[in-house]
């Protein structure tokens, strides 16, 4: 398999000679029309569009004119179309690559024959020195499909446009419906890449499953590169790691059937409560539900701005005789004592919730409410922005239990976790969620 690249002597842009190297046997120009001076360059067969994204984290590029039909064939790129080439070449080497397998160009070009939209779908890490290089390798690829249309999406940072996350398929559909396709067919749709999750015995196994995991969240078929370029059987030796909320969606109550005792009583005397538990496991929710109907004083750092302010504000609250609810994360019993003296000392009672769920699914809720809430849902609602894993491990590594007599609790109650929302919410929060290496 011979590599494409470009030649290490190019020609000023109004140059047209050639030379050889192409992959295909064809000459590859020494500048070829492929290469736009900027994003949203408009000229050439290959050009670079407008990313997408607040942040403009997903790249977006398309090769000759590809047309937005009903099937779309989705492919991943490095170990799927071409050879993975990463720690290859050095920064002033030239742009190139080799397919997957020779038989790559061929299959790609049936399938657009056969009226598929051709995709492809690619999670990448690159530098900003080395962006300019990539996109000439893009070129390179475009150059030599010179009859096969197609059009690409690449993820740049951990966000939502992220595989397994569904930012990249919520664009293509948006493009597609501007194009008066309303609805992608899924049955006929599918997804080839080579992070499968596979196990091939002797501790050997794919590097990732977020290709598999992407195509499950969709509902299109999945298949490997062996699988649909070489006709292989499928292998049925595979792992899929990390957190899935569709198995443990019941396994929380928020308050146990068993319990009879309400949550706040009717005719309650002034107290204090304190939620206790890591970010993201429905503590504001439950405050919504249960406190504020009654008129509890909401106490929050991020809403204050700091514990000095909270504590501030508890003060004055038990002094104007209403109730409160400190939503914090409130982790060891020094920072509780923050709370827990001013009630001693206002001679107020205090409770403690501690939300129960654990740091993985806690840190799955972060991700959901971030970066895949379903697209009517997040149309309405301001973006929120990511907590750092960080804080979920920091409160992992200095948590202490609340202990009911040593810290003054009049009662510690534990609050599991239940998903609330719409079917179609629930579907979106049980999908994989997990971007490798958290």
């Amino acid at each position: 398999m011979v590599a494409a690249s470009l030649s290490k002597k190019r020609a000023a842009p109004t140059d047209t000679s050639e030379s050889e190297g192409s992959s295909n046997g064809a000459k590859i120009q020494k500048v070829h029309p492929f290469f736009s001076k900027e994003q949203g360059d408009k000229e050439g067969p290959f050009r670079w569009l407008k990313p997408f994204g607040r942040k403009k984290t997903c790249l977006h590029a398309v090769h000759l004119e590809p047309k937005s039909v009903s099937k779309v064939a989705a492919f991943d790129l490095d170990g799927t179309i071409i050879k993975s080439s990463f720690a290859k070449g050095t920064a002033k080497s030239p742009p190139s690559f080799e397919w997957w397998h020779a038989s790559v160009p061929q299959k790609l070009k049936q399938v657009h024959e056969e009226g598929f939209s051709i995709v492809i779908i690619s999670n990448q890490a690159i530098r900003a020195t080395e962006l300019p290089k990539w996109k000439q390798k893009l070129a390179l690829i475009a150059e030599s499909l010179p009859a096969v249309p197609f059009r690409v999406f690449a993820a740049t940072a951990k966000d939502e446009y992220r595989k397994p996350m569904l930012g990249m398929w919520h664009e293509l559909e948006n493009i597609f419906k501007e194009d008066g396709v309303e609805v992608i067919d899924k049955s006929t749709s599918f997804f080839v890449g080579d992070a499968a999750g596979r196990q091939y015995g002797a501790g050997r196994a794919d590097f990732s499953s977020t290709d598999r995991k992407w195509a499950l969240n969709i509902g299109i078929p999945f298949f490997t590169p062996e699988e649909y370029f070489l006709g292989r059987p499928s292998h049925d030796k595979y792992e899929l790691p990390g957190f899935r909320a569709s198995e443990m969606n019941g396994e929380y109550k928020h308050i146990a059937k068993s319990d009879a005792t309400p949550v706040v009583v009717e005719d309650a005397a002034q107290e204090v409560v304190i939620f206790v538990g890591y970010p993201c496991l429905g503590k504001s929710t439950f405050y919504r539900k249960h406190f504020a109907p009654r008129g509890y004083t909401y106490i929050n750092q991020d809403v204050l701005g700091t514990r000095p302010k909270c504590v501030k504000a508890l003060r004055e609250a038990l002094s104007g005789g209403t109730s409160c609810a400190v939503d914090n994360t409130n982790r060891d019993a020094a920072t509780r004592r923050h709370y827990t003296a001013v009630a001693k000392e206002m001679d107020v009672p205090v409770r403690c919730f501690v939300f129960t769920g654990s740091l993985e699914l806690a840190w799955h809720n972060n991700l959901y409410r971030a970066y895949n809430l379903p697209p009517s849902v997040a149309a309405t609602e301001p973006p929120r922005e990511i907590i750092p894993y960080t804080a979920f491990t920091s409160f992992r590594s200095s948590y202490e239990e609340p202990d009911a007599e040593k810290e003054g609790f009049k009662e510690v109650r534990k609050v599991g976790w239940v998903f609330e929302g719409s079917p179609e919410e629930q579907r979106y929060w049980e999908m994989w969620l997990q971007i490798d290496g958290k």
